[in-house]
């Protein structure tokens, strides 16, 4: 396994990579800027994904993923893969896509905070019924962050619960 942390607007983040797949990333503590144990072509090429994203570009999804989980945590990841740049979705409206049934949107919220790729895998944009933040695992202030980050690059006008108002 390789790794390397990576410096961004919202604090450290470890990426790590196996096999040739980016199999994680996450907040981190205080560690080196920007240390790496092996740098590799993917480490690199997400550096590079993560440099646009928080310039304010809506870099392609063109990262070799493989995050570990179960099928049904899998097929909820991909799913957020097709949430767009700047917009969200409800949990409910995941588990409606993904015909999961009763319990469902508790079902996909298990899922979403389990999402061991983060920002990459937009779990982030999934928000609760009426725009409502919910549970995040690098906190609230951090998704609010992102939302934000994405919506001003888009041009927002919509004022959601997140957004703390217009601008």
């Amino acid at each position: 396994m390789n790794y390397c942390h990576y410096a961004s607007a919202l604090g450290q983040l470890l990426l790590t990579e196996e096999g040739g797949f980016l199999v994680g990333l996450r907040m981190e503590g205080a560690v080196p800027e920007n240390a790496c144990r092996r740098e590799t072509p993917v480490l690199v090429q997400t550096e590079n994904w993560l440099e646009r994203y928080f310039r304010g570009e809506n870099p392609p999804m063109n990262l070799p993923l493989a995050p570990e989980g179960t099928a049904f945590q899998r097929r909820v990841w991909d799913s957020l893969l097709t949430i767009p740049y700047g917009t969200t979705r409800t949990y409910g409206e995941i588990a409606k896509l993904l015909g999961t049934g009763k319990m469902s949107a508790q079902a996909v919220g298990g899922a979403v905070g389990r999402n061991p790729i983060g920002i990459v895998i937009p779990c982030h944009r999934v928000v609760g019924v009426g725009g409502r933040l919910t549970g995040y695992a690098w906190g609230l202030d951090r998704k609010a962050w992102l939302l934000r980050h994405e919506q001003q690059q888009v041009g927002g006008t919509a004022c959601p619960p997140y957004m703390g108002g217009c601008f």
